[in-house]
């Protein structure tokens, strides 16, 4: 079937629907993994983009029961090269149209990605609609300029759980209220806010012997006293950190008492309690493949990434650089310098990507032994 993407500039790309007749509308990105597109497809910080893959052949290995990171998938829309129908892995269980198809998701496929990833490398990330049939290409391109920007939009409470849950054994357990909700094990308790939380982290964090508590986005930090945590967690999650007040606010209240970590969005909602800022970053960084310095030991790791937004903590002196990207200088990761508080920008979880960066959460831990003695 045919299918067209619209760029907000008017550029157009021609191709095919792989997921049968639909529309799609969302900022385009692209996304430079080879692999992993089941993690990417579900991930939360995805919500309100149309990834492009740069590799040209996915779908090859299929779709399985084990590798999300989510209850559903995140991406408005799916663009690859070529899209394999008949998956060949001993492990799948559906192929990737027949998932997104399912899903409800637009894939579209044909169209030159590399063209694509070029466009965007050098204009920018950019609002894009794309559609099966006959419609008109310039219907398809005021469509497109009418999709809201990423700036301004609070996609952490879309996404976020409405309610809280705990993390047991690698699976979620499910609470109506803060107040039927219980810890389960005996190690340091976790708080961990859901701004989009990958399921990954949450499984490195059981690893480390978190005893995990899941919440909401928007709740209060009173709520949290209430539950008597040894430590905070924020979470990745999508959309512009500025507009999160909610979980701004709430960082700044817990990180007076508590060890207090970030990741991603988590990362910038940290960075703007603590006085800093962040800005929009051109096309972002997308993929498993970033060089990063963590600059407490000059050791290079290779990274697994996906923000499209930076922190900015010039001038804060009670604030120190931790990790910077290689390749645009930008910041990768604080700690205080005095307080027990840490965060990195980019996924040490991977799923997909290298494990380079799995040191985190120790670290992460080894904070919390230190400061509750647990």
């Amino acid at each position: 079937m045919k299918a067209i993407l619209a760029l907000e500039d008017g550029t157009i790309f021609k191709g095919t629907s792989f997921t049968g007749e639909g529309e799609a509308c969302g900022e385009v990105i692209f996304n430079t993994g080879m692999t992993g597109y089941q993690e990417i497809l579900t991930d939360p910080s995805y919500t309100g983009q149309m990834v492009c893959m740069t590799y040209p052949l996915i779908g090859n290995y299929g779709i399985n029961a084990e590798d999300v990171e989510s209850r559903s998938v995140q991406a408005s829309g799916f663009i690859v090269k070529e899209c394999c129908k008949r998956p060949s892995n001993w492990r799948s269980t559906m192929s990737l149209p027949d998932y997104l198809t399912e899903a409800g998701v637009m894939g579209i496929e044909g169209i030159d990605t590399r063209a694509l990833t070029r466009h965007l490398r050098i204009n920018g990330a950019m609002r894009g609609f794309m559609a099966t049939g006959d419609a008109a290409v310039n219907d398809l391109i005021e469509k497109a300029k009418a999709v809201p920007s990423m700036e301004g939009q609070n996609l952490a409470d879309r996404v976020s759980s409405s309610s809280p849950y705990g993390w047991v054994d690698g699976k979620p357990r499910q609470f109506q209220s803060l107040d039927e909700a219980s810890w389960n094990g005996s190690g340091p308790k976790l708080i961990v806010y859901d701004f989009g939380v990958k399921w990954n982290i949450l499984r490195w964090l059981e690893e480390e012997g978190f005893d995990i508590l899941v919440v909401p986005s928007d709740c209060k930090p009173a709520e949290v006293r209430n539950m008597n945590p040894d430590a905070i967690f924020l979470s990745n999650g999508p959309g512009d950190p500025a507009v999160v007040e909610n979980g701004v606010e709430a960082a700044r209240d817990l990180c007076q008492d508590y060890p207090v970590a970030g990741i991603c969005l988590g990362h910038q909602i940290l960075g703007l309690a603590m006085g800093g800022s962040t800005y929009k970053l051109k096309f972002g960084h997308h993929g498993c493949n970033h060089p990063v310095m963590d600059l407490t030991t000059e050791k290079i790791e290779v990274s697994s990434q996906n923000h499209g937004f930076c922190v900015d903590i010039s001038g804060l002196n009670f604030l120190q650089a931790t990790h910077i990207n290689l390749n645009d200088k930008t910041l990768e990761g604080f700690a205080h310098k005095e307080k027990p508080i840490l965060a990195i920008q980019y996924h040490p979880e991977a799923a997909p990507g290298p494990h380079d960066s799995r040191y985190f959460f120790t670290r992460f831990r080894e904070m919390v032994r230190t400061e509750s003695g647990k």
